[in-house]
């Protein structure tokens, strides 16, 4: 990750309140006069003092008199703006300052949300205090003035910011398509700030939201000013061309600081996001330091479907899943559930989506519980195809156990499952009930031997072109007037290649068929 640095440039904008010489000859009020520096010299995205920019300034032990006092910038000079601030007596007086200037001051209610986004200066505060000056030395300097030995009493950003820069990765060309947009999810968007001690607050008490960033043609870096808040991660979406990709940004110390720049390079591949991590870039000093970005491992498309290449991106489809069974999933990649809990989709009615493999496997199923499957029910509008499950270890704890679904009323294509599956109960490689169809599957493992099928414990409607190795004797233990294709692989008379050409045969409407692989077993290759 490149880290930004923002070099500290010097405005030395002379704040002149009139035309006095500053030479107290007789002892009268002297005009004061100031010096401001922002640290960095950059307001917000780039800005800097503009024509116009307003600043509050309050003589902290006179403000009754000289309190909120606006100086506006004029001719590249800032200028006190009705009212004249006079040091009138021998003390040293200190001086506090704010930005942009607010009629009332106090504390000043504002949100970030896209509108304001917009106008990034105005929700860019800064805040400047302890610069001093008496009689003797009118020219009260808010500049950092630690190099000799002083103080720092130059404008700070009191706001936090996030920067994400776009770049093309692998399948991927900008100079075709760019992102159109992105969003940040979880987000406290309202808050104040006091610009009497240059505190920015969250409204802890908002309901977090989210903030959607339209990116303008060409432009590849985005810059969003928000409150400092306590965030952990916050997700992330980007919209290109037609499909969203997620991914989390994860927040630094678990906060978004006062004064920071959290800096992303966001690379879309055609698979998915990739972050390269987070470069805390302080506004103020340019210091920073890593963090951590999660790929979450999906993409939206626009009707809602999931392109899935990898694990947490399979179980954030089973989460969306679990509350809308209609939402279609496409593997883009093989995928191991080692270790990682999975919750079959078990809602009534039942999946209803299509469930697309693309030949990928999927491994690492270990499950020990009294549901296993990775469905449950199967819609009779829910279709499962071209999925490979490997080697996977199955124990239902109560009842049954089956490879892929409990019970099937929809439709089954191109599946196989290897491996072992055991159960308190009864175990079948593919599915448990059948009441719809199942079409060019295979299994080959071990099943325990109590009402065992290899293809089906019961089957009341329709398998076809079916194969099993292992020790199951049967395809189905029990047909209730359904129609049952389906051969056992002994290795003398029927062998892998022919149950390749059977099922390939059932499989001339679909793209992926059936192929003999290197260890002997069929594997899946999209159809040429």
């Amino acid at each position: 990750m490149k880290t930004r640095f923002f070099a500290l440039a010097m405005l030395a904008l002379a704040l002149a309140a009139c035309s006095n010489d500053n030479e107290n000859l007789n002892g009268d009020p002297v005009a004061a006069q100031f010096t401001a520096d922002i640290a960095p010299a950059t307001r917000a995205s780039g800005t800097t003092w503009t024509g116009g920019d307003r600043i509050g300034i309050t003589d902290i032990g006179n403000d009754s008199q000289y309190g909120n006092v606006p100086f506006i910038l004029k001719n590249g000079k800032f200028e006190a703006e009705g009212k004249v601030i006079y040091i009138e007596d021998t003390k040293t007086h200190t001086f506090r300052a704010y930005y942009p200037y607010n009629t009332t001051g106090g504390i000043l209610a504002a949100t970030t949300d896209a509108t304001a986004q917009q106008n990034k200066p105005a929700i860019d505060f800064l805040f400047a205090s302890g610069a001093t000056g008496d009689k003797n030395n009118p020219v009260v300097s808010f500049t950092d003035k630690t190099a000799k030995g002083g103080e720092d009493n130059s404008f700070h950003h009191r706001m936090s910011q996030i920067t994400l820069t776009f770049e093309a990765g692998d399948g991927v060309d900008f100079s075709v398509v760019k992102p159109e947009r992105y969003t940040l999810d979880g987000l406290l968007l309202t808050g104040t700030f006091n610009t009497a001690d240059g505190i920015a607050t969250a409204d802890n008490g908002a309901q977090t939201g989210e903030l959607a960033m339209n990116l303008a043609d060409g432009v590849l870096t985005s810059s969003i000013i928000l409150f400092p808040q306590t965030v952990a991660s916050l997700p992330l979406v980007v919209n290109y061309k037609g499909q969203e990709y997620h991914a989390t940004l994860t927040m630094p110390e678990g906060a978004l600081q006062a004064g920071n720049n959290y800096t992303y390079t966001v690379k879309v591949n055609a698979t998915g996001l990739t972050l390269e991590g987070c470069t805390i870039g302080s506004w103020t000093d340019g210091g920073g330091e890593s963090g951590e970005a999660e790929d979450l491992g999906y993409s939206i498309q626009n009707d809602g479907s999931y392109m899935v290449y990898n694990a947490d991106g399979l179980l954030a489809w089973n989460k969306a899943a679990q509350k809308d069974e209609s939402i279609n999933c496409t593997l883009t990649a093989d995928i191991d559930l080692t270790g990682r809990d999975w919750t079959r989709i078990d809602t009534w009615p039942g999946y209803s989506g299509v469930f697309n493999g693309q030949g990928h496997r999927i491994t690492g199923l270990n499950f020990s519980a009294a549901t296993t499957e990775l469905f449950g029910l199967l819609n009779v509008r829910g279709v499962i195809k071209n999925l490979q499950l490997i080697d996977v270890n199955l124990y239902g704890s109560s009842g049954s156990a089956a490879g892929i679904v409990k019970q099937n009323e929809g439709q089954i294509i191109a599946c196989s499952v290897t491996g072992k599956i055991s159960a308190y109960g009864r175990t079948c490689g593919i599915a448990d009930l059948n009441y719809g169809s199942i079409t060019a599957c295979w299994f080959d493992g071990t099943l325990k031997d109590y009402e065992s099928g290899a293809i089906v414990r019961f089957n009341y409607n329709t398998i076809t072109s079916c194969y099993w190795g292992g020790n199951a004797e049967r395809g189905e233990f029990r047909n209730f007037g359904g129609t049952v294709d389906a051969t056992k692989v002994d290795g003398a008379t029927v062998k892998w290649q022919t149950a390749v050409d059977g099922m390939n045969i059932a499989l001339t409407d679909n793209d992926y068929q059936w192929a003999l692989g290197t260890d002997g077993l069929p594997v899946l290759q999209k159809k040429q």
